[in-house]
């Protein structure tokens, strides 16, 4: 809802502005083990070991799971922490990132 102020010539609006989401998505493998991707939701999403514990089951049955949304530049350090974790740990897992 827009709100018009006049103040002289000059006229303003109040606009409700909500920043473009981006979904950080897992995605299954078979060589990264359930325990790591358990410890990168919690570490990185800081997932309660129950949500991770969900979220890691649906990305090993259904393929893939959104790990949360979160404004661009959000998503795509979480995305990079991930990655930069499964490397140094010598996964496979990939992450990625997509806009709604």
């Amino acid at each position: 809802m827009e709100k018009s102020k006049t103040r002289g010539k000059i006229r303003f609006k109040n606009r409700n502005f909500a920043p473009d989401m981006f979904d950080v998505i897992l995605l299954n493998d078979d060589v990264t083990t359930m325990e790591f991707v358990v410890f990168i939701l919690k570490s990185v999403f800081n997932k309660s070991e129950h949500e991770a514990t969900q979220l890691m089951f649906a990305v090993h049955l259904k393929g893939s799971a959104v790990c949360g949304s979160y404004e661009k530049s959000v998503a795509l350090a979480k995305q990079n922490s991930v990655l930069q974790m499964a490397s140094s740990s010598g996964f496979p897992l990939r992450c990625i990132v997509k806009g709604k």
